[in-house]
Order: C-alpha cells, then structure tokens, then sequence
C-alpha cells in the first residue's frame, strides 16, 4: 500500500483571456468540473474565479498526471461550454495553465483565497495576479508567451 496526497491549485484562463465565464451560470460550469473531478476519483475543494480565469484546488490520485488531468479538463469543458447557450463568447482555453502542489496545511488558506477571487479582483488585474502566483512558486516566466494565444 502506497500513502500520497496530492493537493493541486490549478488556474485556467480562457483563451485571450475573453471575458466567457458569465457569473450568473458559473455555478453551473464549476458542478460540471466537479463531475470531471469525480469521474477522475479527486476530490474538488474549492473552484471560484473570474469571467476570465478560473482557480481549481483539487486532488488527485497518485497514479494520474496533472497535464493529462488538465487536459481532459479542458477539452471536456470546452465542449460543454460551446455547446450551453449559456456561455456564447466561449471559444476555448489558453494553451497555458498554472498548476502547484501544496501541503494539505496550505488547504485553508488556498480555499479562501479562491473564494475571495471577486473581491481580490477589484484591486488587482487577472494578470498581476497570475504573475504573482507563478512566481510566488519559483518559476522562471518566459515573456515571448505570457499570456498570449495564437
């Protein structure tokens, strides 16, 4: 028997960051993520973000990598929301993502801060925050593509 826990915050920016997430059927897209979560045998411990991005704190089996992870996320979501009449300025993801491992006592702490997104945004751009959060976690930011879709 092998022990190992897995905690992930993951943020998704929809592609050239279009303003696609209407937050009167967010709610309905984060229990359809939620679904895709339980399909994979994780477990969805917050999901919260903006018309433009969204933050995920997940975890995940031993056995499952997170690019794999995010990738079915994104495709199964992105064919969901092209289809819901609910989201008509969807055309997609960012091929870009940001995924980071922490310690189960970070748990709180990730939680709050998912669920603060709308007021943490009134002070600071998506951008700005997505900067911060990547090097926050000790990883080098190529300009040439920060942030840009093809």
């Amino acid at each position: 028997m092998s022990y190992v826990s897995t905690l992930y915050h993951i943020v998704l920016r929809t592609h050239r960051s279009e303003m696609a997430i209407v937050e009167d059927h967010e709610k309905k897209l984060y229990a359809y993520v939620n679904g895709i979560i339980n399909n994979f045998n994780g477990k969805l411990y917050r999901v919260g973000g903006m018309p433009d991005h969204l933050h995920l704190l997940v975890s995940l089996p031993a056995t499952l990598a997170l690019a794999s992870f995010v990738k079915e996320l994104k495709v199964s979501t992105s064919k969901w929301m092209k289809a819901n009449p609910h989201f008509p300025k969807f055309t997609g993801w960012s091929q870009e993502y940001a995924g980071f491992t922490y310690s189960i006592h970070d748990k709180d702490k990730i939680i709050n801060y998912i669920k603060g997104q709308k007021e943490h945004h009134k002070k600071m751009t998506f951008g700005e925050e997505y900067r911060r959060f990547i090097e926050a976690n000790a990883v080098a930011i190529d300009e040439r593509y920060f942030m840009k879709d093809a």
